[in-house]
């Protein structure tokens, strides 16, 4: 008490006991270390799905490739529309656009790879889509000669 008669205040400060500590930085620390694993995990996903991908739309290039020497090697010059679309579909392709004059054909066509596209919730199949414009010209020696283009824009229809 004080000289007055009324309850004297103290201000003391209280260090926490390492019991405490442990108890309020424990959860914190879990978190950290959950977070920093998740986050691991999702970078890793990420660059097998890039992966994935870029095989999927080299493969579209090879199918592109061999889409070309198959229409460059129809008999009689160069082969009409239903010709041409039936080996685009032979190809895993799409005719989008065809286009015959005097010495040269030109089509576009949309090919497709899948893969494999990873998530923490399991695995779905994805495609990759690339379209191609095709120009074959007559050569030199009377020989289609083919010109493949991976173009920008792909319709998805």
């Amino acid at each position: 008490m004080s000289d007055h008669g009324t309850v004297a205040r103290h201000d003391r400060v209280t260090v926490p006991s390492p019991g405490c500590l442990a108890v309020i930085m424990v959860p914190i620390v879990a978190v950290l270390v959950v977070a920093s694993v998740l986050m691991v995990m999702h970078y890793r996903q990420e660059r097998a799905n890039a992966q994935n991908e870029a095989e999927a739309l080299d493969r579209t290039a090879a199918l592109a490739r061999s889409y070309a020497r198959d229409v460059a090697a129809a008999p009689d010059g160069f082969p009409g529309r239903e010709a041409v679309r039936g080996i685009a579909e032979r190809h895993d392709g799409r005719l989008i656009s065809y286009a015959r004059s005097e010495g040269s054909l030109t089509t576009t066509v949309r090919f497709f790879g899948e893969y494999e596209d990873t998530s923490m919730f399991g695995v779905s199949y994805s495609r990759a889509y690339r379209c191609y414009s095709i120009v074959l010209q007559t050569g030199a020696e009377g020989v289609p000669q083919a010109r493949t283009t991976p173009l920008e824009k792909c319709d998805v229809i």
